[in-house]
């Protein structure tokens, strides 16, 4: 292996350990048994010619009913990234959450189109996977996005069937022939059903119930998931080096919270594990994302790599 393979393997070693690591979910085992994914999956991706993404994650609990924040700010901007090297892109979501989607596109200044199908809209769905495969997109990404569990219903971490505000996208990520990347934090979203089977019924709380059971050929078990598409980011940025200055505009402490606050503001995202209509994820305030991300810029630039 020459030494710029070596390098660039010790780069993507460093962004996988920044954000593929447990932060209280008791993840661990997933992380442990997924080595390499979003190396590997941001591999696959450095050879896309066009890319389709999928996200929105509903909270329905109490008083409170709206999109969460993690998903569409990740996948918002890494499809701006993405749009801005030159692929086309799109990201598909349901009502539930579309309002959100299109404001964390907005705030990302990508001008990425967002396709969007009501939660029991069977005919709408096909219609949007044939317009996906008419596109001959070569890479679909799910990110932070619920998906069938054993009995084959959407579940919340708490074990809750969200179905009545879940459309089936399941369907669309698989319906394809493209490379299908996923991004997860729990073990109920999309592309968890590459782990192996039993691992997160044994090992996450509720785990047997909200498992799911899609698949996908490259995962990314992250610690939060706008943190996994912000890791394929940086890995591109390491395995591209045409498109290093470009997606350095969008992988930013600055952009993240930005991004964040639009959904808030502009369509009333919640934190998913607080529930509360502010601009922070999964429970971490900006200053955690924001040391994160700057940390993902200084592996991927070159300044750090430890």
């Amino acid at each position: 292996m020459s030494s710029g393979s070596i390098e660039q393997a010790r780069r993507l070693a460093a962004i996988e350990a920044l954000v593929c690591r447990d932060v209280g979910r008791r993840t661990a085992d997933l992380i442990a048994a997924n080595p390499g994914g979003l190396a590997d999956a941001a591999r696959d991706l450095a050879r896309a010619t066009s890319v389709g993404l999928i996200t929105g994650f509903f909270v329905p609990r109490g008083d409170v009913a709206a999109p969460e924040t993690d998903g569409p700010v990740g996948t918002a901007l890494l499809a701006a990234a993405l749009a801005a090297c030159g692929l086309p892109v799109r990201i598909a979501t349901d009502a539930p959450c579309a309002e959100a989607v299109r404001a964390a596109v907005a705030a990302s200044d990508g001008g990425v189109a967002t396709d969007e199908v009501a939660v029991d809209d069977k005919a709408g769905l096909d219609r949007l996977l044939g317009a996906w495969r008419a596109m001959e997109l070569s890479h679909v990404i799910a990110i932070e996005r619920c998906g069938r569990s054993p009995d084959g219903r959407p579940r919340n971490m708490r074990g809750v069937d969200v179905s009545a505000w879940t459309a089936p996208l399941d369907d669309l990520f698989l319906g394809g022939p493209w490379r299908k990347l996923a991004v997860g934090d729990g073990g109920n979203e999309i592309g968890m059903g590459r782990l192996p089977a039993g691992l997160i019924a044994r090992t996450v709380p509720n785990g047997a119930e909200i498992a799911c059971v899609t698949g996908c050929d490259h995962l990314t078990v992250a610690g939060v998931s706008n943190w996994g598409a912000y890791g394929l980011m940086a890995a591109l940025a390491v395995l591209r080096p045409d498109w290093r200055a470009t997606i350095a505009k969008f992988l930013t402490a600055e952009r993240d919270l930005a991004v964040t606050r639009a959904i808030v503001e502009k369509a009333g995202a919640v934190d998913g594990v607080t529930a509360l209509r502010e601009p922070t994820v999964d429970g971490f305030g900006p200053d955690v994302h924001g040391q994160l991300v700057d940390e993902l810029g200084r592996i991927a630039w070159g300044e750090a790599a430890d």
